[in-house]
């Protein structure tokens, strides 16, 4: 047997005491590496399949929360594929958008089978997402980078931006109907549900536009001293096959996420009855279920001092949360039967204001320290706090 042929091999390719088969066993694992991003959507999906309409019990409990998580870190790696690909901000769009519209099709789903009680569904989802976007991520990721590098640095134009957006269609879509008075309780009448859809739709195109068209360079990440940077520029793009077959890939991830949440919820609901808890507790852990995929990403992206990815991915969640939530949910209510409750509660609008109004303080200078990832961070706090004990 050739010395050629014994590197070639199995024993050849793995032993670490041959420098020249070194080449195989990095070869072995990076393929290893791809099996695993592949094989776990795949059997979370099929899990999915075969537990929906279920209640699991038991250890099938356990499976399901190991295959969810599998699928989220699945979702992340085929996000990044795909932002490697076609470049910042598309990247952060694609698992924005992707995330929501599955999340929106399961709120709809819900609203639909579950009547009378689901009437505040659609603004406690959409409420979390935005507490959960603007402060839990953009707080963790500021607090990485700022652990390591003392300051984070970001465009403020561009997230600027993106927070105003936010601010308006949030305070359009869930402040407004607390005050409107032609319907009974925090609800919109029908012609001001389709207003606020169509506005909501609007300026969320609008910033679309903005984002990857007019003002794309408002978005990229930026050095320390503000000069902007290539995000990928240490590694070459993947083939557009290789982007397709992530597409496809981070598509069943994202399903199997939301689907398996769905899956699960029974368990937290009876966890959270269990323990004496709000059942809006129920909602705040879904959507931070659904949100893991976003949360890693931006996390990741900051610890390679990439923060504006991050907020790009934060704002982008909660902006992509109303847009196309409320027109959906409108829509959909012309074959709802129950009431349709929007507006927050007066504890809620205070939170929303503060998370504003702090927001504001960190985007305005362009550059945050580890003061403003603590502020942040205790906002969120206090909303999962004020969640258990309203």
């Amino acid at each position: 047997m050739s010395k050629q042929w014994g590197c070639q091999g199995i024993i050849g390719a793995i032993s670490p005491f041959r420098p020249q088969c070194w080449g195989h066993t990095l070869y072995l694992i990076r393929n290893v590496a791809r099996l695993w991003t592949v094989l776990i959507p795949a059997l979370a999906l099929l899990s999915l399949g075969l537990s929906w309409g279920r209640e699991p019990a038991g250890s099938l409990v356990l499976v399901l929360a190991l295959l969810l998580a599998g699928a989220v870190l699945a979702a992340v790696h085929h996000a990044e594929v795909i932002a490697h690909r076609v470049g910042e901000p598309f990247g952060s769009l694609v698992l924005a958008v992707a995330v929501t519209v599955i999340e929106v099709a399961l709120i709809v789903s819900l609203m639909i089978s579950g009547g009378d009680q689901t009437a505040t569904l659609a603004r406690d989802t959409v409420f979390a997402a935005v507490m959960i976007t603007c402060n839990g991520i953009v707080g963790l990721s500021l607090l990485t980078v700022t652990l390591k590098r003392r300051t984070a640095a970001f465009n403020a134009e561009g997230t600027g931006k993106a927070l105003g957006t936010v601010a308006t269609l949030s305070t359009l879509s869930l402040v407004l109907p607390t005050f409107t008075t032609s319907e009974g309780g925090p609800a919109f009448s029908g012609p001001q549900l389709g207003f606020a859809a169509v506005v909501s739709l609007a300026l969320y195109g609008l910033f679309v536009v903005t984002q990857t068209v007019r003002h794309r360079d408002y978005f990229l990440p930026v050095a320390r001293d503000g000069a902007p940077l290539d995000p990928e520029e240490h590694a070459p793009r993947p083939s557009g096959r290789t982007a397709l077959a992530s597409l496809g890939l981070l598509l069943v991830a994202l399903v199997s996420v939301v689907g398996l949440a769905k899956v699960e919820s029974p368990v937290i609901e009876a966890a959270v009855s269990a323990a004496g808890l709000p059942q809006a507790v129920v909602g705040v852990a879904i959507a931070l279920l659904v949100l893991l995929p976003e949360t890693i990403a931006a996390v990741r992206a900051a610890r390679r001092d990439q923060v504006q990815i991050s907020l790009n991915l934060a704002h982008g969640s909660a902006m992509a949360s109303i847009g196309l939530t409320i027109p959906t949910i409108a829509v959909a209510s012309i074959w709802l039967d129950g009431p349709l409750f929007l507006g927050l509660g007066g504890t809620h609008m205070v939170l929303f204001a503060l998370t504003v109004v702090v927001s504001t303080l960190t985007v305005v200078p362009g550059r945050a320290t580890l003061m403003q990832s603590g502020l942040h961070l205790v906002l969120f706090a206090a909303f999962l706090f004020l969640a258990i004990s309203p």
